[in-house]
This record gives structure tokens, sequence and C-alpha cells, in this order.
């Protein structure tokens, strides 16, 4: 598979893992490409079991209602399975692990 879009970087914290990702790609599966895993269930934003603080940078989404409140929004929450880098970003997910 062909990773198409603009190349940013991901930080993974609190481990400080490092990933490339594609504004074309939402971060949750650029993350599982570098061999991060990241707690997920639906992948389609409404389980609600990615969710994570932004701690830096910005994200966008191509769905309509991402599972978030406005007032998640507005305190960093981001679902990063629908969730497509706009920048470099850093994600707090403590329970992250590396894959293999």
């Amino acid at each position: 598979m062909s990773i198409t879009g603009r190349m940013l970087r991901a930080v993974i914290a609190p481990h400080g893992w490092e990933c490339e990702v594609s504004d074309a790609m939402p971060l949750l599966e650029a993350a599982s490409l570098s061999g991060i895993k990241l707690p997920s269930s639906c992948r389609n934003g409404t389980c609600r079991a990615c969710m994570c603080r932004l701690d830096s940078g910005q994200v966008s989404y191509r769905i309509e209602w991402p599972g978030l409140t406005r007032e998640e929004k507005a305190e960093g929450w981001i679902l990063p399975c629908v969730a497509h880098p706009e920048a470099d970003v850093v994600i707090d997910v403590p329970l992250a692990a590396k894959l293999g």
C-alpha cells in the first residue's frame, strides 16, 4: 500500500514514540502501519474507545459527526480512528503499545 498526501510527524506521548503520518490517513491507521497499537474498536468514530487528548498540532475530520461533544473538542479530545493530521501532532495515549 502506498501512502499519499503530505507527510507529517506524530508523537505518541507519554512514550515518545514517533511515526510518519500522511494527512490523507487517520492517525490510528498511520500508527498501526508504524508498529504502534492505539486502543480502538469501531474505527468509524462512534464507540470512542480510541479517544485521546491532542497535546499539540491540529486535526480535521472527514465525517460530519466524529462522536465528540463541542466541549470535548474544546478540551482537546480527538478520535484518532477518524482524525487526519493537519500539522505535526503530539497525542497523549497512555495505553498505546508496540506491535510485534
